[in-house]
């Protein structure tokens, strides 16, 4: 296998149903559309807990320009059937209009259990993310990686924020849906295990117990996956933009990569880092790419200050993964912001020029909508 198919990757994209005259949620999806879809666009498309959410999976991936066109066309074939069926696709961590009272669950076994287990959390549910699976090499323990890769954790959030806005109000936050997950058991920043085995042993503990039914119920902002040989990144919002899901993941593997080879360089695996790197989780969705992020002796980093650190530190990473292209997206979020940034911004410029709330916010939907599709040629 060439270089270029190490740390081979793929990517999950969750979305909003929405329907674009009213611009809410569609409360109801027909089964023809998922099976349609599946039907054109292959096993890529899948279902959520909420009808009104859909995913899209890319093919296992070696390359980020291939990665690029296949995410590219799969927005839009979804979008094009979604369309047929007089629904329009929104990419965003919330959907500014949504309400969850009025949204139906997808009637799957899995769903009605997880309904019937968490009540109310998994009703109120309503929020999209951006996954990543990067795949190590043999003999890589994978969650000895994972442990190194935390402290970066709340960096990936902040890159990613696209969910300010909740129940129809402003939150005061850049990702409410990291807020809203933490009602969920078995979420967050994982605790430190010595390495797979002590992990498994952990997850057997749980299911002896008839806790879980398997390890793909430890839902945590990072985690072994349990169905694939790969570290999934789990705390990203979902991202408007392409581009930005593109800069991420390409981000995230260039990080794999990196920790992967330099067993050496672990940083402190404690319970006080656990619990500095959940205070910067905090930070980072409460100020996005605004926020600053304490180490463990005190000091604060800029979010931005911390990018470019880690670019740096991955600079030989991602020459060898040839993802130096893909990874030029980080800076066109850095000089215009999540897509979080975005919709405040066009939120606030309604709101001063006269418009109701309501109004604004459709006119943050219209913008989600059209960005979603908005697929330049470029990585």
């Amino acid at each position: 296998m060439s270089a270029l198919c190490d740390y081979s990757f793929g990517i999950e994209e969750e979305f909003f149903l929405v329907r674009p005259h009213s611009r809410l949620l569609a409360a109801h999806v027909p089964a023809r559309l998922l099976k349609r879809a599946r039907a054109q666009l292959g096993d890529a498309i899948e279902s959520e807990l909420q009808q009104a959410q859909i995913e899209i999976a890319s093919p296992v991936q070696c390359d980020m320009a291939q990665a690029r066109r296949q995410l590219g066309d799969l927005r839009r074939g979804l979008s094009e059937l979604a369309h047929e069926h007089g629904l329009a696709l929104l990419a965003a961590g919330t959907h500014p209009l949504g309400q969850w009272r009025e949204q139906s669950q997808t009637d799957k076994p899995r769903y009605r259990r997880l309904v019937e287990d968490f009540q109310i959390v998994a009703r109120r549910s309503q929020v999209c993310g951006l996954h990543v699976h990067v795949q190590l090499p043999d003999g890589v323990d994978r969650v000895q990686v994972m442990n190194r890769a935390m402290p970066w954790l709340p960096l990936l959030l902040a890159l990613s924020t696209s969910s300010p806005f909740w129940d129809r109000g402003n939150t005061g936050l850049m990702s409410y849906r990291q807020a809203m997950y933490d009602e969920w058991p078995r979420t967050g920043i994982p605790d430190f295990f010595e390495d797979e085995a002590d992990y498994d042993a952990f997850a057997a503990v749980l299911q002896r117990a008839g806790a879980i039914a398997d390890a793909g119920s430890l839902w945590w902002a990072i985690r072994p996956s349990p169905n694939f040989p790969t570290v999934e990144l789990r705390i990203a919002d979902a991202c408007t933009r392409l581009n930005d899901s593109l800069a991420i993941a390409a981000l995230y593997r260039c990080l794999m990569r990196h920790l992967s080879q330099r067993p050496a360089q672990a940083p402190p695996c404690n319970a006080a880092i656990r619990r500095i790197i959940d205070e910067n989780r905090w930070r980072a969705k409460r100020f996005g790419l605004q926020a600053d992020f304490i180490d463990e002796h005190g000091n604060t980093e800029p979010a931005l200050a911390q990018l470019q650190r880690l670019r740096e530190l991955c600079a030989e990473d991602a020459r060898q993964l040839d993802c130096t292209q893909a990874l030029a997206g980080l800076d066109d979020i850095v000089a215009r912001g999540t897509s979080a940034h975005t919709q405040l911004a066009l939120y606030r410029q309604h709101r001063e020029s006269g418009a109701s709330r309501a109004n604004a916010l459709k006119a943050v939907v219209d913008w989600l909508l059209e960005t979603t599709v908005a697929i330049d040629s470029t990585v």
